[in-house]
């Protein structure tokens, strides 16, 4: 699935998929957690396909500088090779203002042309429930596409607790439901930047291919590559 120029990934028309997995992020870069999440989830929830959302401006994440849309679509293209049930979409890219999630969950069925009796299924890692509560439109959004939550080693009861009295009964009953057990991988994005700065190779935390097209772009400052 290539990106072509214009920074617009090339969808797939997913009419016969009835179980999607939508996965959204700044995947900046992505990295062997954002993988682990997709797998794992596809894997519990037996989902037909997993299309993945790069998003333009994360609204909890006010002011920091991302990578361009571009490059990080064309790192997806790269870490996705190979796995047919995943895509990309690049819908929130061009949308203008933040990403909210739940304006994604409501455009992409057209945009996918899913058949109306498709169920989504939003893929969350247990860091993206810090702050849950404060989405736009959360409860209308876990009621449109069913929470399926992938630990990544921070899934504290606390946390819980606090959501638990956040949102609504129901709302908890159904995060609740879509929490999932399993060994988590430890990858964070904001490390892996400052090591590439510093010119450290992340060796199997990035998917192959991933860290020389970030070299040959100098992106996060890897001035050590190729020009």
């Amino acid at each position: 699935m290539k990106a072509p120029v214009g920074g617009r990934a090339e969808e797939r028309d997913l009419g016969a998929v009835r179980r999607l997995g939508l996965y959204g992020g700044s995947f900046d870069p992505v990295h062997a957690g954002h993988l682990h999440v997709a797998r794992t989830a596809q894997a519990a929830r037996a989902l037909e396909h997993v299309v993945f959302v790069p998003a333009a401006r994360p609204p909890h994440k006010p002011g920091r500088v991302l990578a361009s849309g571009e490059e990080r679509l064309a790192m997806l293209e790269i870490a996705l090779r190979g796995e047919p049930p995943w895509s990309i979409s690049s819908i929130e890219l061009e949308r203008s203002g933040p990403s909210y999630t739940v304006d994604t969950v409501r455009a992409l069925p057209a945009r996918l042309r899913l058949d109306p009796r498709a169920r989504i299924h939003l893929l969350l890692g247990s860091d993206n429930l810090h702050g849950l509560e404060h989405w736009r439109e959360v409860e209308a959004l876990l009621e449109l596409a069913e929470p399926v939550v992938v630990d990544r080693g921070d899934l504290e009861p606390a946390l819980l607790e606090r959501l638990a009295r956040a949102l609504s009964p129901a709302t908890f009953a159904r995060l609740e439901a879509g929490l999932l057990v399993a060994p988590p991988v430890k990858v964070s994005a904001s490390d892996l930047r400052e090591r590439i700065s510093r010119g450290e190779d992340p060796g199997g935390a990035l998917p192959d291919g991933v860290l020389e097209y970030i070299r040959s772009r100098a992106i996060y400052g890897a001035d050590h590559g190729t020009p």
